[in-house]
């Protein structure tokens, strides 16, 4: 099934069970946060959780947690909510195939049931904002879709990117907004300063629960994100003309503001408890002044906690990792089977390949750094045999501890880009990387003794379904 918006989601979430209404009241600071963190520590099917009794608020309406389990991950697909990890990670791969799918457009978006512009803006009215972590600068918008245009092709819908950025209420009508220089958002950026022009965005929160998922996505430049969120949801996304921009928006929005990031104007953002478990420190950020807002009737509020992994960030940011780097690989290196990029937003990615030759699983490893997603984010790669399974860390680790010479295996390559938020970049932005080859050597490189290895009993997938039955019916 496939969700138009926010509230269809979560009403199908109460339905199921995932979804928790805290009736009692709670104090904005550190209750909320403190939910959503807590949820990320209570298992995999965590459920997401509503508030609507805040103190300091009149009238608020707070969702959080709404991707943090597999469970909920997994109906956000429209999946049974006990599809396992790895059967929800391959049928993203099975639906990527399926892009693309163009979108619908709709005229009846039920954000546009009210809107404020002009010197009447005032995000306060509409939002009610709190801070996530205690070390935060401010408030944060940290689920929010943007969607920008290539100054260069304003027309191309393929161009048309949708993101996920991190941004900080810096005024009633002022954001700051982080874009990390690989992004696409960076590039129009760029393109439009060079042209000594703002940048018009479209900013949209409480969305359907495809868009995130899309929207945090490595695609390339020229793909669209609408096209993939149809693929993902099996029907078209539903999509809506913004007024003041004309930019294409998700139909289903609870808020959409607009406005333009100026040109070449920076202040200080920061600092933010992070996807990485650190706080990242105050930087000079773009700044976008907002001159338009359009909300539905009692706006949901939808925020994510992320910090000390795992959160809902993690969960969001997985499956949706590991399948278009394993897509861009097997482009080019079909032996790839398969990849696990769930670690800290794939700083660490796992890969599983067969191999050609000697020496070629570390060239899978390099490949991997150069992908959209690899360029700012893949510090470090593993890779495996085609019979160790990435998703698997106990097999991951028995392959890295018994086939991996440092002096041979370890391949490090310095003064590489990665995403300016990693803890470990010096100067931020800048990183060494790391590929560890844990496969085993094949012609014409014959190190090593590795010609006799064991292999599971041939009854022993028998007897795992017997005992996984045994237990299920105790």
């Amino acid at each position: 099934m496939a969700y138009d918006d926010l509230r269809s989601f979560l009403n199908a979430l109460e339905k199921e069970g995932q979804l928790l209404r805290i009736s009692e009241e709670v104090s904005p600071e550190p209750d909320l946060a403190a939910a959503a963190n807590a949820a990320g520590r209570i298992g995999e099917g965590a459920p997401a959780l509503w508030f609507d009794n805040v103190s300091g608020f009149t009238d608020a309406r707070i969702a959080m947690n709404v991707h943090g389990s597999w469970r909920n991950h997994a109906m956000a697909l429209g999946l049974p909510k006990e599809t396992s990890t790895r059967e929800q990670v391959e049928e993203f791969a099975r639906r990527w195939d399926d892009f693309p799918v163009t979108p619908v457009r709709r005229e009846d978006a039920p954000w546009k049931a009210n809107s404020v512009s002009g010197e009447d803006v005032n995000l306060f009215d509409v939002l009610p904002l709190f801070r996530l972590n205690d070390g935060d600068g401010g408030f944060y918008l940290d689920k929010a879709a943007v969607v920008s245009r290539d100054p260069d092709a304003p027309e191309d819908f393929d161009k048309q990117n949708l993101g996920i950025y991190r941004i900080e209420v810096i005024g009633t009508d002022r954001l700051a907004l982080q874009p990390v220089p690989m992004h696409d958002i960076a590039q129009h950026l760029r393109k439009a300063e060079e042209l000594g022009e703002d940048l018009p965005v479209a900013i949209t929160l409480g969305n359907d629960p495809v868009v995130p998922i899309v929207a945090g996505m490595p695609m390339a430049y020229d793909q669209s994100e609408y096209e993939m969120a149809g693929a993902l949801r099996g029907e078209p996304m539903p999509i809506a003309t913004a007024p003041l921009t004309g930019f294409d928006v998700p139909w289903g929005s609870e808020v959409v503001i607009e406005g333009r990031i100026e040109s070449r104007v920076r202040q200080i953002e920061g600092p933010f408890g992070e996807f990485t478990g650190h706080y990242s420190g105050g930087r000079r950020m773009p700044v976008v002044r907002i001159e338009r807002i359009s909300h539905r009737t009692n706006p949901i509020f939808e925020s994510l906690y992320l910090g000390m992994p795992w959160t809902e960030c993690d969960y969001l940011v997985g499956p949706n990792t590991c399948v278009p780097l394993l897509k861009q690989l097997r482009a080019e290196f079909p032996e790839v089977k398969a990849v696990n990029a769930m670690y800290t937003h794939g700083l660490l990615v796992i890969i599983s390949t067969a191999k050609r030759y000697g020496g070629f699983a570390k060239a899978v490893g390099m490949r991997a750094m150069t992908t959209p997603h690899g360029l700012g984010y893949i510090s470090q790669v593993i890779l495996v045999d085609e019979d160790v399974d990435p998703f698997d860390l106990p097999q991951v680790m028995w392959a890295q501890s018994a086939k991996v010479n440092p002096s041979e295996d370890v391949v490090v390559i310095p003064n590489l880009s990665v995403v300016e938020l990693a803890p470990a970049s010096q100067p931020a932005g800048v990183t060494s990387k790391m590929i560890i080859d844990a496969t085993t050597p094949v012609k014409p490189d014959v190190r090593g003794n590795f010609g006799t290895p064991t292999k599971d009993l041939p009854e022993t997938a028998e007897w795992a379904e017997r005992l996984r039955s045994e237990l299920a019916n105790r």
